[in-house]
């Protein structure tokens, strides 16, 4: 088997400068999603976009994003990783450029799906990097609160600059602004990330299971983002749905058939990552849940500018930026990850509650700050556990797909929560106006509903954790890749090695 070699101490002094390129092009992707909403009003008044036509400009880059994760993430296992993430880099910065020059409706549309595959090959082998670059316990911990802090940090940043740029510029400017991002980004990781050649290609590349799962993910991504706009009964979305199920189903059997699949069905044993994307889910709806109903609250009730908006997350943008700094990775070592995890979750429930309670006078501070710094000391107690254990038992020949693996579940779980959540609070709103209620007092309850709703989700994904990720004393032998070396339970080998570094 070509594996990259294990870093030597020559290559040991680059890991962190690599670390803050990945992390570099995991920001560039989730200020993407945030920074193009802001800028959506001056993009549909250029373009004559009509309100069902707008939505694509975003659901054009969700779609392809979320569906190519996987494959990408295990062609980074076989054709090298830093290989694919250079790819993904070069073909997002490239589309960022075609989409600010955009002179058409269709043409912005069809460059934001191209976005979408570029930002699905950077951040499909992200994961897979920090895990074989820092392998020590204490240092991977440290790796993963940075990606944890980017990842969850850069929404409200993007709020921030996306209400900068499009007011003293112009929305063209949220997309220029990944240009000199992606170059710098490039050259730095040409020269940083470690060269690995992967398992190579010589046995052929399961361009059939391929296909199958693409197509499944993308079914199914489309029927949620479509569930929206046209009801979750509608043939429509019912169409897809069923579509992505034989889809998936017929993925599955293929797998289960081939020597060389694309995702071998062993990975699936691994408790830790299956459990461990199951409890994210659920976790991931609740907080998708908070940024965007909550800035709905804030612009529409509360009437705040993006700039005012964007500032009003900051406490929770802070919070997890300070628990980045060791704080989570030492509570962890003391307590143990599931622990930590669980307590987290409760927190943001906490804070889900305390927005449940905003009406229209509500003062930022104490509620809205409590409920915002809840959150983020949730989010950020939360996140890193969830990730250790669900990659601490992935052999190194599987990281990609692992990674695309955790990123499909984390992309698949925010777009149904917020699917589901902004259509549970629409209902309830249009009910009330129905019944002859005032605006802001629908538009409160229906937020409130769909608060007390992510708050519900997040706290049956708390039993979850406590019924899935607990350790067990006994595993079943895991079937690995060959040269694969046999890991210990998620939860045990997390606990293990923070122990034996502490």
């Amino acid at each position: 088997m070509n594996l990259a070699p294990p870093p030597t101490p020559e290559s040991t002094s680059s890991r962190f400068p690599a670390l803050m390129v990945v992390c570099l092009a995991q920001l560039m992707i989730v200020l993407d999603v945030t920074i193009v909403n802001v800028a959506l009003p001056s993009i549909q008044r250029e373009f004559h976009f009509s309100q069902a036509n707008l939505t694509w400009v975003v659901n054009a880059f969700l779609i392809t994003f979320g569906s190519l994760l996987l494959l990408a993430g295990r062609l980074g296992d076989l054709a090298g990783r830093k290989r694919v993430f250079l790819a993904g880099l070069t073909i997002f910065t490239a589309a960022s450029l075609l989409c600010g020059v955009a002179p058409s409706q269709g043409v912005l549309i069809g460059a934001r799906f191209l976005q979408g595959i570029g930002a699905a090959g950077q951040a499909s082998v992200i994961l897979a990097i920090i895990i074989t670059e820092f392998p020590k316990a204490t240092e991977r911990a440290r790796a993963m609160s940075a990606y944890v802090f980017v990842s969850v940090a850069g929404g409200s940043l993007g709020l921030l600059a996306g209400g900068l740029l499009t007011q003293a510029l112009s929305w063209h400017w949220v997309f220029f602004v990944n240009l000199p991002i992606g170059v710098a980004t490039f050259i730095l990781g040409q020269m940083l990330i470690r060269a690995d050649a992967g398992r190579g290609l010589r046995h052929g590349v399961d361009w059939i299971g391929s296909l199958l799962v693409t197509g499944s993910i993308m079914s199914a991504i489309y029927a949620i983002v479509e569930a929206t706009s046209h009801g979750w009964i509608s043939s429509q979305v019912l169409g897809f749905g069923g579509l992505a199920a034989v889809l998936m189903g017929a993925f599955l059997a293929l797998e289960a058939r081939i020597e060389n699949p694309i995702m071998p069905l062993r990975i699936l044993r691994l408790r830790g990552l299956v459990n461990a994307s199951l409890v994210r889910g659920f976790l991931v709806t609740g907080m998708y849940s908070t940024f965007f109903l909550g800035t709905l609250y804030l612009e529409h009730v509360r009437h705040y500018s993006a700039l005012q908006t964007g500032a009003a997350f900051l406490p929770w943008t802070l919070t997890v930026a300070v628990l980045s700094q060791g704080i989570t990775e030492r509570l962890v070592k003391r307590f143990g990850a599931l622990a930590v995890l669980m307590s987290g979750m409760a927190i943001a429930v906490m804070g889900l509650l305390l927005f449940s309670t905003v009406a229209p006078g509500t003062a930022f501070f104490p509620t809205i700050f409590l409920a915002c710094f809840a959150i983020g000391l949730g989010i950020g107690s939360a996140f890193m556990p969830l990730l250790t254990i669900a990659m601490a038992d992935v052999p190194a020949a599987d990281a990609g797909l692992g990674s695309g693996i955790t990123n499909v579940s984390q992309q698949l779980s925010g777009a149904l929560g917020l699917a589901v959540l902004s259509t549970v609070a629409a209902n309830h709103t249009k009910g009330l106006l129905a019944a002859h209620h005032g605006l802001t007092t629908s538009l409160i309850s229906g937020y409130h509903v769909a608060f007390l709703s992510g708050a519900a989700t997040i706290t049956t994904g708390i039993a979850l954790a406590y019924a899935l990720l607990r350790p067990r004393g006994q595993e079943p032998e895991l079937e690995l890749a060959p040269g694969a070396q046999p890991n210990p339970p998620a939860t045990v080998q997390a606990n293990l090695e923070m122990e034996q570094a502490a």
